[in-house]
């Protein structure tokens, strides 16, 4: 006997196994893709997913690459990604993912299969709490214990992961659970108990803050991720045009204002630009918009922003007061806090203007200096292919195509941050908070899936990518076109340049390539390269070309942008090239490093060092 459900179109058996209970709720929840690795524990989801024509389920190569990919469509659609393992190494190998999309606010809901019931707590063979080991990086965790729970847990779950402050939820699914059957009732009720998703709108407290906009005479936003994460972009460049402010984003921000507006301070933070960490910490009064004042923006604590008045307006209770004291803290959803600023100043007559700004014009002069005086820039060395280099062609070919860039992690991150001027949100898809090599090329199979017809490069270093590389295999076989730019240097770049800060440029296992070949990282076009990409990649049936000459460069990467189906560009970049600016760890913005670090440990800076290096990195 079947009935048809209210919001399917296929029948709904009236009994039902749990896995065929969650699919259907998977469906009913609009999952159109997870990414799902099989085992023992969880063949009973995998039958039942391979019944469903409504979710297209992709077989990662590892669990890891599978949890990032599900981050990847997370973060360029703002819905949950779905993942799914089986039990035991099958759950752990997804954790590094769940903390990634914990810290960085990413919507997802990882899906592990769990021993039986009866074998819970006796070692069991695959068997790991996975309830305990995630609790900590999770919004939620779930332990289906009864069958008849399945369908409300489900919509919990997905109410969870992607309202308030998104985040990921983990459910642990014993296989009895998954065999059981039973009748579903999918109109349960969700139970949750003092969690709403809703703040009450402070408005007076909102309005209070346009009489210090109107006194101030150095006015800053800083603009964090969660401006993206509420769709807030559009009511932020409104706020930042009526109030002629400018704005700095973190790096999870970037996107929340098209980076060529004039009152784009591109992002702060150690290797943000010197005018963006300039202004925010000269300025007089501080707009702090859905940001966490990580160490990474702020450096030294106590000397972020020393002489300003900050208002700090956050989703997250959590989060306000956490890392840096303000005088105007305002728990509110972010969206909502500027449509009401928005309308103040409108009801105040606050014209808008995307140019020709009036209001403190001194401190608008003062900023074009700082751009003018310290600009992104990098040494253009004769023979060699600056990575830099490599991101402005980029730039300069797909600037128009409106492309999603994702990148692992390393030294081609902040270059990739750097270098390519982003226009709207959820166009950057990085590893931020958790900093995870390896994030980027299945980051990129997830923003492919969720748009196929858009262009998605992955910029990857040549360490990073190994983390995951294999997924290239899943990339072929599902015939995602994804392009990928490898700027290898055959070192740990980021890892290397900190040698040379701290250890006279002492190289501690952060070589690549083979010890016992002559390489000579003088002459990078004649070493040799380890490994092989060109030969790797076409191994996974992927065109690869290595490019070695910067007079290849342009027409390798167009060749790379209008090929129809997956292409790597193995890069090849000298190692000793520097992410700069740089602040340390523990120093402030006056102390930027704006010169490549000597192998000695000296460098030079915007003020003394002084003899102490600190030990943080």
């Amino acid at each position: 006997m079947s009935k048809l459900d209210k919001t399917s179109s296929a029948p709904i058996k009236t009994r039902m196994t749990g896995a065929e209970v969650l699919v259907e709720c998977l469906v009913r929840e609009g999952v159109d893709v997870v990414f799902a690795y099989p085992g023992g524990a969880s063949m009973p989801i995998h039958q039942a997913l391979s019944h469903e024509p409504k979710i297209r389920t992709i077989l990662p190569r590892h669990e890891q690459g599978g949890a990032f990919g599900a981050e990847g469509y997370g973060r360029v659609t703002g819905k949950v990604g779905v993942c799914i393992s089986t039990s035991g190494p099958g759950a752990t190998n997804m954790i590094t993912a769940i903390a990634d999309a914990y810290l960085d606010s990413t919507p997802m809901v990882a899906i592990t299969a769990q021993v039986m019931r009866s074998l819970i707590g006796r070692g069991a063979f695959q068997e790991t709490d996975v309830f305990g080991m995630t609790a900590p990086i999770v919004k939620h965790s779930y332990l289906v214990t009864e069958p008849e729970d399945l369908p409300r847990i489900m919509k919990e779950a997905f109410y969870i992961a992607s309202s308030g402050r998104p985040g990921p939820v983990v459910i642990d699914m014993p296989k009895d659970v998954q065999e059981a059957l039973f009748t579903p009732d999918f109109d349960q009720e969700m139970d949750l108990p003092g969690y709403s998703s809703t703040l009450p709108i402070p408005t007076a407290e909102l309005e209070a803050i346009i009489p210090l906009i109107e006194q101030a005479k150095r006015p800053v936003i800083y603009s964090g991720g969660g401006i993206i994460s509420a769709e807030a972009s559009a009511e932020l460049l409104e706020f930042a045009e009526r109030t002629q402010i400018p704005v700095a984003t973190t790096l999870m921000g970037i996107g929340s204002i098209p980076e060529t507006h004039p009152l784009s301070l591109r992002w702060l933070g150690m290797h943000g630009a010197v005018f963006a960490n300039n202004a925010v910490n000269e300025a007089d009064l501080v707009i702090a918009l859905a940001a966490r004042f990580d160490d990474r923006v702020t450096g030294a604590v106590d000397k972020f922003c020393p002489d300003s008045t900050i208002i700090h307006i956050d989703y997250d209770a959590c989060e306000i007061n956490k890392n840096k004291k303000v005088a105007y803290p305002i728990r509110a959803n972010v969206k909502e806090a500027l449509q009401v600023l928005n309308a103040s100043l409108v009801a105040k007559g606050w014209e808008r203007k995307s140019s020709d700004f009036t209001r403190t014009p001194e401190w608008l002069k003062q900023i074009e200096e700082w751009k003018t005086q310290f600009p992104f820039s990098y040494e253009d060395r004769k023979g060699y292919i600056a990575p830099q280099a490599v991101i402005e062609e980029l730039y300069r070919q797909t600037k128009d195509l409106d492309p999603i860039i994702c990148t692992g992690v390393g030294q081609h991150q902040m270059f990739a941050a750097q270098f390519y001027k982003f226009q709207k949100p959820r166009r950057l898809a990085t590893s931020g908070g958790l900093g995870s090599m390896g994030y980027g090329l299945p980051a990129a199979m997830g923003a492919t899936v969720a748009y196929p017809d858009k262009l998605v490069v992955n910029i990857d270093g040549d360490g990073s990518l190994l983390m995951n590389i294999q997924e290239l295999a899943t990339i072929h076989v599902e015939r995602m076109p994804v392009k990928c730019i490898i700027l290898n240097n055959q070192h740990l770049g980021m890892v290397v340049q900190w040698e040379d800060l701290k250890y006279d440029s002492n190289r501690a296992q952060t070589f690549l390539a083979d010890p016992h070949d002559s390489y000579d990282p003088t002459h990078m076009t004649e070493s040799v390269i380890y490994p092989n990409y060109p030969q790797v990649c076409a191994g996974f049936g992927i065109k690869c070309e290595r490019v070695l000459r910067i007079e290849e460069l342009p027409d390798a990467i167009t060749r790379m942008i209008q090929s129809p189906e997956a292409y790597v560009l193995d890069v090849m970049v000298p190692h000793d090239v520097h992410v700069l600016p740089m602040i340390l760890g523990g120093m402030s913005y006056k102390d930027v490093i704006l010169e490549r670090i000597a192998g000695d440990g000296s460098a030079k800076s915007a003020s003394e060092l002084g003899k102490e290096i600190p030990t943080a990195l």
